[in-house]
């Protein structure tokens, strides 16, 4: 997946620039130096605190267009999904590849905010507390039967009717409504739908940039390694607005789209080659819990 970051804009409202054309922003990720010495060697280079401190806007790739609208729709309409932490904005293709702008709504390790006022514990600096980015609601069940999903590279809201009848799952019941599995931040229940791996853009140049995703408070955004000269990956704390009412059951499940696909992504039913990658306490643990 490809990335690339966007320049903040005034007063918290979230403003995202293709990063086609270099904003100010990539430029200040790749080429602003401290006035200060940090006493942390891998704290980002700042000149102060700002609204870096509290989120953070980046491109995120979704996949190549290669794969066909197949594929990409159901990638992105899981990636979408994710809402918690995450605030979604355009998607847009360029050089084969379709991307999505996105704030990452983690906090910096290094800020410390007590009532209105705030502090870095790498620079030492103070003030008020960085201003928020704004975070416009984003639900994708809009009601009973109507969601907002990607279909043909696009978001769009389609009725999604339900089954006539139930689906049956394993064991008669959902295998996973009372599952001990568990994400980094120790919450417990669905946790294939709380945390997802993303892939940021960002050039070996933007090294700003690099040192900011590093400096996000872990677990919500933890485990970052470069993938490659133009992109970063790492795993993100942001669960899922496609989750039912009980926190655990997927509100897509058994739902089609007008082709006849499946609505819920595929890759919400493909589960890792044996034990690897699953949560502490995952049912599927067991080869003989595993789905097909």
């Amino acid at each position: 997946m490809g990335y690339c970051a966007r320049c903040p804009g005034g007063g918290g409202t979230l403003v995202l620039s293709n990063y086609r054309a270099p904003s100010p922003w990539v430029r200040m990720a790749s080429t602003v130096q401290p006035n200060l010495t940090s006493s942390h060697p891998v704290a980002p280079p700042c000149r102060g605190m700002g609204s870096h401190c509290r989120s953070l806007p980046v491109t995120l790739r979704v996949g190549s267009l290669e794969e066909g609208n197949a594929s990409l729709d159901h990638e992105a309409t899981w990636l979408i999904g994710h809402t918690q932490h995450i605030t979604f904005s355009d998607i847009w293709e360029d050089a084969g590849e379709l991307y999505v702008d996105a704030v990452l709504h983690v906090p910096c390790k290094y800020l410390r905010q007590q009532g209105g006022s705030g502090h870095c514990t790498a620079y030492g600096f103070d003030g008020p507390a960085p201003r928020r980015y704004s975070r416009p609601d984003q639900p994708r069940r809009l009601d009973r039967d109507r969601f907002l999903i990607v279909e043909n590279r696009r978001t769009t809201v389609r009725a999604l009717r339900p089954p006539l009848r139930g689906l049956p799952v394993l064991d008669g019941s959902n295998p996973c409504a009372l599952a001990p599995c568990r994400t980094a931040d120790n919450l417990r229940g669905a946790a294939c739908c709380r945390d997802l791996q993303i892939e940021i853009m960002c050039t070996r140049q933007q090294v700003r940039l690099e040192a900011l995703v590093r400096s996000r408070r872990s677990p919500y955004l933890c485990k970052v390694e470069r993938g490659g000269d133009f992109s970063i990956e790492a795993e993100v704390i942001s669960a899922c607005s496609y989750l039912d009412d009980d926190g655990v059951g997927c509100s897509l499940h058994g739902r089609q789209r007008a082709d006849g696909r499946p609505a819920k992504p595929d890759l919400c039913s493909d589960w890792p080659e044996k034990k690897q990658g699953l949560h502490p306490g995952c049912v599927f643990a067991s080869r003989s819990r595993r789905p097909g």
